[in-house]
């Protein structure tokens, strides 16, 4: 996660412009010996440029980065913010929740920290007015969509490198501050995340573990989230994630089949990937064996297609 003088760093680029580490230094109120430090994980993060000028002293400037643009875009839109000053890790961790409306506890959760850091997290966005609340729930006020997506930017910059340590293939397919879907793109890659710590496989991977084994059109994708389990309702929601085609949504129907999951668990599982509406249309099918129709988020077997991959699959 980008540190405040690193945000402060780029803050000061944002226009383009190039700067020594001298000038960083007087600007953002930083030691030089501490922007040299910071310049350094810039660098290797792909967020900046660095060239020489004369006398071999340093020259920076912001790299074509997304987390760059996005920034760029929150301080255009949003100029009356000294956002290098109000934003920290902490609170770009919970700005990733604001999207919605969402209970302080709910975050404390998801986040694994306490309510009182949430709080904490929360308060320099409550005092500049920028929240709004609904009931016990905060959410970011409308004009705030910059800063959602500049906090997206950052999460999935950090997983992405996370990830690349091992597979330069790798791209996120979905992420929050604390967990991470991925894909990759070679078998080498495959071999280095399945050695790697806190990498499991996940989605279509990972059916064979249930005793259901499909062939796999690609690499497998793979998830981080360490210190937790990999629920089947998670592995439903990454297949779906991934592709929501007729043939995948049939196999994540399979699985709930197979494993008996609880409707509820799923809902409460999809929720963190928009996926409601699909879940309750998968369970509609599985319950009352309705037939697809328009108005569905997904394109649903009819009850003989699912019947038909059943009997295949051995599915009672």
């Amino acid at each position: 996660m980008i540190s405040k003088a690193g945000l402060a760093v780029v803050d000061a680029l944002s226009t383009g412009r190039e700067a020594t580490p001298r000038d960083l230094a007087t600007e953002t109120g930083y030691s030089q010996a501490h922007i040299y430090e910071v310049l350094d994980g810039l660098l290797d993060a792909g967020l900046l440029i660095e060239r020489r000028g004369p006398n071999n002293q340093r020259q920076v400037r912001v790299a074509a980065h997304p987390v760059n643009e996005a920034y760029r875009t929150l301080h255009s839109e949003l100029s009356h913010v000294d956002w290098a000053t109000l934003l920290s890790p902490a609170t770009l961790n919970v700005c990733w929740f604001l999207d919605d409306p969402r209970r302080v506890s709910e975050i404390a959760e998801r986040l694994k920290i306490t309510r009182q850091s949430v709080h904490k997290a929360l308060s320099p966005l409550k005092n500049r007015a920028m929240l709004s609340s609904s009931g016990p729930k905060y959410a970011a006020s409308n004009n705030l969509a910059p800063l959602l997506a500049f906090a997206q930017a950052i999460v999935t910059h950090e997983h992405r490198s996370r990830a690349r340590e091992y597979a330069p293939s790798a791209t996120v397919e979905w992420c929050d501050p604390n967990r991470a879907l991925v894909r990759v793109q070679t078998t080498e890659d495959t071999d280095a995340l399945l050695d790697a710590p806190d990498w499991q496989v996940t989605a279509l991977g990972r059916f064979e573990e249930y005793g259901l084994q499909f062939f796999l059109a690609g690499e497998p994708a793979f998830w981080y989230a360490p210190d937790e389990e990999l629920t089947p309702a998670e592995v439903v929601c990454h297949t779906l994630v991934l592709n929501s085609g007729s043939r995948r949504v049939s196999y994540a129907m399979l699985l709930i089949e197979a494993l008996d999951i609880n409707q509820e668990t799923l809902t409460d599982t999809a929720t963190w990937y928009d996926l409601e509406s699909t879940v309750a249309a998968m369970y509609q099918v599985l319950q009352e064996g309705v037939e697809d129709s328009d108005e569905s988020p997904v394109v649903l077997p009819s009850e003989a297609e699912f019947r038909a991959l059943k009997e295949q699959y051995g599915v009672a």
